[in-house]
């Protein structure tokens, strides 16, 4: 199969491998005849199509030709254009398909003393301040030997913030970094700080709230003759304490899995967002919990998801998020849909609704249960939508935040980083997972070849299990691991 009709409605097709000029393709009960080169992931006319009309895909206007187009036409940026622009109105006419409840597989996970389940067993040291990073990476590299027994590793995660910052950037960094204290991947954290930066410490013990005093250490470097022998101490202590937890079957229903896509490519929307859309169906129907966010890549797709919400109250929080997001833009004075990426356009999107229409592939079907903050944790079972940005390192790094114990990272064109949490990475493409198989944990390629969404989200299903064992992933295996704090203001 050459090509595929997403919908019956659409007017285009999507080239599912690359289209010859002169080569003939049948869609939708359509037979057109290219009348140029179509690469892999692009768009091909099924019909005529008059300029200013509408470009349906998805069964959705995905923008408009900037001029007319035979059928055969290659429908991308140099004849289609976006339909978008500003806030929009939205009405809740709630539409629910709630999955039917399913018994929920085990894994062998790690049980916390506040309850919560964990995939990873590890010890985090969190700095305060940028200005302390190379001290923890120092302590990283000197005390790998406390990685024994039940303990996964020793890591830490650099960042340049925590001084002259104001008001908003001061207060997300500070929940950023105490909602990774909490992460339940982490056993036991070593909290380092400086002693003169913004971020005080009583500040941070004000944000932390009530913690394990066995579990959650601090240093201030400043206030210690020698940091490192100090920081041996506190990491022994932290050893000690994580080393007694030991793996044991754990319902999959406790499992929290961030959904994130990034270098996106036209058969993003058909291959890898579709399977982790299923994969999020049957977490829900199994009482687990899986997190969507990248809230300027729903600009233009929103009519999939707002009338997901469960309740009024839900809907309400998500349209103050879409707009939110849109004025974010706006204050700035930078245009809401400067999008997709030239990576993107390369692979075959053409508009933010392209985009959009692909992106929220991976929120499935099933109601959307609750919309949270950035720094906020996951409290309802079931899919929630997150507030953040597009970008992969920062959305990654906020999904870890709100408890996500492994993030899904759907690409076309093949990324390296890991965040906190294992990240496994979906191709959507066989080219790419066999080219780079040091990045891709898992292959949806075979779809544009025949295999039912329903089997590979299957065989995804499999992989999250293996992973919630201790499997590790590309990223993981190559101590892949950073984050990056949303920031909007000013440095000192």
């Amino acid at each position: 199969m050459k090509t595929i009709q997403i919908s019956e409605l659409d007017n285009v097709a999507v080239a599912l491998h690359p289209i010859a000029k002169g080569e003939t393709i049948t869609a939708g009960g359509l037979t057109v005849t290219a009348l140029e080169d179509i690469p892999q992931g692009h768009k091909i006319a099924l019909r005529a199509i008059k300029n200013g009309e509408n470009i349906i895909k998805y069964g959705f206007p995905i923008g408009h030709a900037t001029a007319d187009a035979k059928p055969g036409t290659w429908m991308h940026t140099h004849n289609v254009c976006t339909n978008l622009e500003g806030e929009m109105e939205y009405t809740y006419n709630p539409s629910l398909q709630f999955p039917k409840p399913v018994e929920p597989e085990t894994f062998m996970g790690f049980k916390r003393k506040d309850g919560r389940a964990a995939i990873r067993n590890e010890i985090w040291i969190i700095p305060t301040v940028g200005c302390v990073n190379d001290v923890a990476k120092k302590m990283v590299r000197d005390n790998q030997d406390l990685v024994a027994g039940t303990i996964d590793g020793l890591y830490t995660f650099p960042h340049p913030f925590g001084c002259s910052q104001t008001g908003e950037d001061h207060a997300q960094t500070r929940k950023l970094l105490a909602a990774l204290v909490r992460h339940p991947n982490a056993a036991a954290v070593l909290v380092l700080g400086l002693g003169c930066e913004n971020l005080t410490h009583e500040q941070f013990l004000t944000e932390l709230g009530e913690y394990d005093e066995d579990r959650v250490k601090f240093l201030i470097c400043q206030e210690a003759e020698d940091e490192f022998a100090e920081g041996r101490k506190l990491l022994e202590q932290c050893a000690e304490y994580a080393s007694q937890f030991k793996r044991e079957p754990i319902p999959v229903s406790e499992l929290v899995v961030g959904m994130k896509c990034g270098g996106s490519d036209g058969l993003s929307g058909i291959t890898a967002n579709p399977t982790v859309g299923r994969f999020s169906d049957m977490m829900a129907a199994r009482g687990g919990s899986t997190v969507l966010t990248e809230v300027p890549e729903m600009f233009g797709a929103e009519g999939f998801l707002m009338n997901r919400c469960v309740s009024q109250e839900v809907f309400d929080k998500a349209v103050s998020m879409i707009n939110g997001f849109k004025n974010y833009f706006i204050s700035h004075n930078e245009v809401v849909y400067d999008n997709p990426s030239p990576g993107n356009r390369q692979g075959g999107i053409t508009t933010l609704e392209d985009k959009s229409c692909g992106c929220v592939q991976k929120g499935g079907t099933a109601p959307i249960m609750d919309v949270i903050g950035y720094g906020d944790p996951v409290v309802t079972k079931g899919l929630n939508m997150l507030y953040g940005p597009g970008n992969d390192l920062v959305s990654a790094t906020a999904m870890t935040a709100a408890g996500a114990h492994m993030i899904l990272f759907t690409t076309g064109r093949g990324t390296p980083f890991g965040a906190p949490a294992p990240t496994l990475k979906l191709a959507t493409n066989s080219q790419l997972a066999e080219k780079k198989k040091g990045w891709i944990d898992f292959d949806a390629g075979p779809i544009a070849d025949g295999e039912s969404i329903d089997d590979a989200a299957k065989r995804l299903m499999n992989l999250v299990i293996e992973v919630a064992n201790g499997k590790l992933t590309k990223a993981e295996e190559k101590g892949f691991r950073e984050i990056s704090i949303f920031k909007d203001g000013v440095v000192l």
